[in-house]
């Protein structure tokens, strides 16, 4: 890991954020994790400062960012990987789950650059974490991927923006990953979604977290999209 700093990763609680958080830690990085919720399992580091944060409250976010800066001096990588999902089909999908779902998934997302991009310096780094549903449509999904279609964007325009600051601003798009939001699938669901994905497998957490550390050290990648799907995306084409 050649980035050097603290980190900042929102939905750090739990799931992909949780499995980002902990390898970070296990490298000596301090990490602040800003999330509704504390975590339901002790961190094995002294290095985590929790900071209880809804991404939606704009006033918290600041407070939080600013804890995070007091606590760890420079930030160098932030991680959007606060989440909920939703489903439901459009006639069935009220506007109170709509709205919740892009407030957090999108315009979280938004409220944390907002808030932290003044503060980062050259070799600087922001990871958002996508989804496969925001390139690929499935039935029931329209929220989840509208703020996932919509995270894409986002990145892409901040890539271009903060470039002259020299912060670089990605996406990494898990496909089927086993996590607690995950959990809830049926089981003829998932054996569906198995029988589509080339690699013939659902990722893990980890496997994710991976690709998340190496993108914040990759210093020539910005405004990439970078799938780690087991091959979902390459059975219809790509992100394009």
């Amino acid at each position: 890991m050649t980035v050097s700093g603290g980190w900042l990763v929102t939905g750090g609680s739990r799931g992909i954020g949780r499995a980002v958080v902990d390898q970070v830690t296990k490298a000596g990085t301090a990490v602040a994790v800003v999330a509704r919720a504390p975590s339901r399992e002790p961190y094995g580091s002294d290095d985590v400062l929790e900071i209880p944060t809804d991404v939606t409250d704009t006033a918290a976010v600041g407070e939080a960012l600013a804890s995070a800066r007091e606590h760890l001096g420079e930030l160098a990588v932030v991680v959007n990987c606060a989440g909920v999902h939703r489903g439901g089909r459009i006639a069935d999908l009220g506007r109170a789950r709509w709205e919740e779902v892009l407030a957090t998934n999108l315009t979280g997302a938004y409220e944390v650059c907002h808030a932290a991009a003044p503060h980062l310096g050259e070799g600087a780094a922001i990871i958002n974490v996508g989804a496969v549903v925001g390139f690929r449509g499935f039935p029931g999904d329209s929220a989840y991927a509208s703020a996932k279609a919509g995270l894409a964007g986002l990145t892409r325009s901040l890539a271009v923006e903060l470039a002259p600051a020299g912060v670089r601003v990605n996406l990494v798009v898990p496909g089927f990953v086993d996590t607690a939001m995950t959990a809830t699938v049926s089981a003829a669901a998932r054996a569906r979604i198995e029988a589509a994905i080339p690699a013939g497998r659902t990722g893990t957490a980890e496997e994710i977290a991976d690709v998340v550390v190496s993108v914040a050290a990759a210093t020539y990648m910005t405004g990439a999209v970078v799938p780690v799907d087991g091959g979902l995306m390459a059975t219809f084409g790509g992100t394009s």
